[in-house]
């Protein structure tokens, strides 16, 4: 059985009340502090919500149980590492940015450095929001493009045709409650969402291990740990998941994307306190653990469903690891469920296209538009002008996300390797700033142009020659950081 009228009403009433509440818990913004800061009055737990829900968006409700069918539990290696990371951003990093009183990340870095620093890592930022979150926009879009194939109205459109119509809905939801309720209707829709869905994913979990036939052994599908070496150096670094790489992958993945990246940062820097703050980044890795093992047992269990058929089968129900669970969800939960956990699966994703919206236009403002403009314009000239750069973040990200159509791959670990390339540089050039005094703005200019040079080019010429990486993408970020540090450190002597 597809997708039901009760199931449309259900996801339609789930999209409205998000968008109401969203647009209207913002309250009414006199000023771009209070649209992209929420007045710094945000408690620590709401924070902490949205943080998460930022974070896993749709990428996690359809991607990661994707991953537990075609492999095994490797990638949970990562939260270890995410824990890890969000410790030492608590002790490290945000006690710079909320006692400078910062608008923006990349503001601590002019503080340090000087305003070509700041204004070099937002274009950077905002380049590689665009290239992950155009791939999270179209993995949002997957289940709708997928009910709207059960139906018959769509059956003459084009495959093309039905994801360009579903990305344009799910854009359109995001975009309303975003440009009204600015920072704060985000954080307050994120706690409403992220509460929608877990319980969704609940729901699917236990009628999973109902329904399951057992029977189908998962055997080594249960590893968690990989310790394996592969017998060269090289293989070492081509082998997906390891546990050192997964470790310091998700180190310094989340060193970069929690304490750099303007998308997560914004939220911390909206709580009252430096307190709130760290209490609210930590409390956000004990909730992705969770949320990891939770999707990851999902997959599991639709292994067992499906009766271990795989993707590459001509006669699979699907044909890509992201549409193993929405076809789950769409084919064979009763009705009503399935509409409550495909509210749920659009709950992730809107979550983070929001908060992309937001980072975007409150960097594009406060790090570019505010220092160049020559102009002296009022507050409330200033908030429509960030209003139509949330609306420009909203066209870009639509744009990006049809480019995804075509593209085959697991999206999760598409969006995860794009940011990995930026992410390097971005947490090198903070490190410097933080803990090597000696280091000026030239050298450090230099040292971040250098980190994402050398991920590009160990990212592109295995793509554009369709040979194998020369390392997985967990040590893209560790290595981009390490030759920032390396370059900058290098060029201290004769910066000026």
């Amino acid at each position: 059985m597809g997708f039901t009228t009760i199931d449309t009403v259900i996801v339609l009433f789930f999209l409205t009340a998000v968008a109401f509440i969203g647009s209207f818990s913002g309250g009414k913004q006199k000023s771009t502090k209070d649209y992209f800061l929420g007045g710094s009055g945000v408690p620590w737990w709401a924070a902490a919500f949205s943080i998460v829900a930022a974070e896993t968006s749709s990428l996690t409700f359809i991607s990661l149980p994707g991953v537990a069918y075609i492999g095994n539990l490797n990638f949970l290696q990562l939260t270890i590492g995410y824990l890890t990371a969000r410790i030492i951003i608590a002790i490290a990093f945000l006690p710079a940015y909320k006692e400078g009183k910062l608008t923006t990340a990349y503001a601590f870095l002019e503080q340090r450095f000087g305003h070509r620093l700041r204004r070099y890592s937002s274009v950077v930022f905002i380049f590689t929001r665009i290239a992950a979150d155009g791939v999270r926009l179209f993995a949002t879009a997957i289940p709708l493009a997928l009910i709207f194939k059960t139906t018959v109205f769509f059956q003459p459109w084009s495959n093309t045709q039905i994801y360009i119509l579903s990305i344009l809905l799910i854009a359109a939801v995001s975009l309303i409650y975003t440009y009204t309720g600015g920072v704060k209707g985000v954080i307050w829709a994120d706690v409403m969402q992220m509460s929608i869905y877990i319980g969704g994913a609940l729901i699917a979990f236990y009628l999973l291990l109902v329904q399951a036939p057992s029977g189908i052994e998962l055997g080594d599908k249960l590893e968690v740990f990989n310790f394996d070496f592969r017998g060269s150096f090289l293989g070492f670094l081509r082998e997906p998941y390891t546990f050192l790489g997964a470790f310091v992958g998700g180190t310094f993945l989340s060193l970069a994307s929690h304490g750099t990246d303007q998308l997560i940062v914004q939220k911390l820097l909206s709580t009252r306190t430096l307190r709130d703050s760290q209490k609210a980044i930590v409390a956000s890795a004990v909730m992705v653990m969770l949320q990891f093992i939770l999707f990851m047992a999902v997959g599991m269990l639709l292994y067992k469903f499906f009766k271990a058929i795989p993707v590459s089968d001509p006669g699979a129900p699907f044909h890509r690891p992201d549409e193993i669970f929405p076809y789950f969800i769409i084919h064979s939960l009763p009705v009503g469920v399935k509409g409550i956990i495909v509210a749920g699966l659009f709950a992730a994703g809107m979550s983070t296209l929001a908060g992309s919206m937001s980072s975007m236009s409150s960097s594009v403002m406060f790090d570019l538009y505010r220092p160049l403009s020559k102009k002296q314009i009022s507050a409330e000239k200033e908030l429509k002008i960030s209003r139509v750069i949330t609306i420009s973040a909203g066209l870009i990200l639509i744009f990006v996300a049809f480019f995804f159509i075509s593209i085959s791959q697991s999206v999760v670990e598409i969006a995860l390797a794009i940011a990995s390339i930026t992410y390097g540089g971005l947490l090198g050039v903070f490190l410097l700033g933080l803990f090597f005094r000696k280091v000026t703005e030239k050298g450090a200019l230099i040292g971040f142009s250098a980190g994402i040079a050398a991920m590009l080019s160990v990212s592109l010429p295995p793509i554009l020659l369709g040979q194998a990486p020369y390392m997985h993408w967990t040590w893209f970020v560790f290595l981009g950081t390490l030759v920032t540090l390396l370059v900058g450190n290098l060029f201290r002597k004769t910066s000026k």
